[in-house]
């Protein structure tokens, strides 16, 4: 069998296209989406009368013209990962002024594109025989989940074992360990080794079976990201790199060896690294520029068959 496998959406609408068309145009069985799937703010677009809208859209202010404008605008943030409002100037008081309601909004409109994401792959998936696993990671709220549950195209694989085929399980899981933005599914190292074991131990021939996992394993050379300050910005202008990497993760890819292990969260980790006899990948993300990253993977009777990293 063939899977295209690929993490950390945050969001792009353009992105998520080109995850589920991935399937007919690399030819593969199944898709993976590893995790971060979800964006992170709400751009407004306000209006300024006479059919003028404003709207900042990374730190750059623009006027609309026109509902083409709009409408083109609106495209344009939801490819960037994030969710464009419509409002006006008295609801913006209103939403700002009252306590809580700008998280509600933000979970209205995160369900609102998860609802349409799950259309959008049910209109392309029906009646093709490709299988779609969705595995939400850290950055994800738990009530994205049910929304997932319900789709007919797409499965959510959080906490579960998979058949593939007859002779490869997968078993996943989005939580991560510690970060410093306090993420919705993040834990201590030792409590991610119990829900990372508690899933695994459920799997039949671990040594032939696909992990997916959203941390990469510590130290493996997928998990390199910047080093922080205390305000948490890039340290010597991002240029020193910094294992931040799970434990848990690297505890059990050592201890269980799969035949292959899927990772993201770590957007610049970008590569391949074989560990013993496990080939752990991280393919990255650019989703900011509509890029998608991704690998195509060929899974044989008792070992890996061709993979290659993809970008498109």
């Amino acid at each position: 069998m063939k899977l295209y496998y690929a993490t950390d959406l945050h969001g792009s609408e353009i992105c998520w296209k080109k995850f589920i068309n991935a399937g007919k145009f690399y030819e593969v069985d199944t898709l993976i989406l590893g995790g971060d799937m979800t964006g992170k703010a709400i751009v407004p677009i306000i209006a300024q009368g006479n059919e003028r809208h404003k709207v900042t859209l990374l730190e750059q202010e623009t006027i609309l013209d026109g509902q083409e404008a709009v409408d083109k605008m609106v495209q344009t943030i939801r490819n960037r990962g994030y969710y464009p409002y419509i409002t006006d100037p008295d609801e913006v008081a209103e939403l700002t002024g009252t306590p809580g309601r700008l998280d509600e909004l933000f979970l209205e409109q995160m369900l609102a594109t998860i609802q349409r994401w799950m259309d959008y792959a049910d209109e392309k998936l029906s009646g093709t025989g490709i299988r779609c696993f969705v595995c939400p990671g850290n950055d994800d709220m738990l009530e994205v989940d049910d929304v997932i549950a319900a789709s007919q195209s797409v499965q959510l694989a959080e906490g579960r074992v998979i058949q593939l085929d007859e002779h490869h399980e997968m078993a996943s899981s989005g939580w991560t360990n510690p970060t410093p933005w306090d993420t919705h599914r993040e834990e201590s190292e030792q409590a991610l080794l119990e829900r990372l074991e508690a899933v695994i131990s459920q799997v039949g021939n671990p040594r032939n079976a696909v992990f997916n996992l959203h941390a990469p394993p510590y130290g493996s050379g997928l998990d390199e990201a910047p080093e922080l300050t205390e305000d948490l910005r890039p340290a010597y202008a991002g240029r020193s790199l910094v294992a931040v990497g799970s434990k848990a993760v690297m505890q059990v890819i050592d201890k269980y060896e799969p035949l292959l292990s899927l990772h993201g969260h770590i957007h610049e980790g970008k590569g391949t690294r074989k560990y013993r006899k496990t080939l752990c990948i991280n393919p990255g993300s650019m989703y900011e520029q509509g890029i998608l990253h991704g690998a195509v993977i060929e899974l044989k009777p008792n070992k890996l068959g061709n993979y290659i990293l993809t970008t498109g």
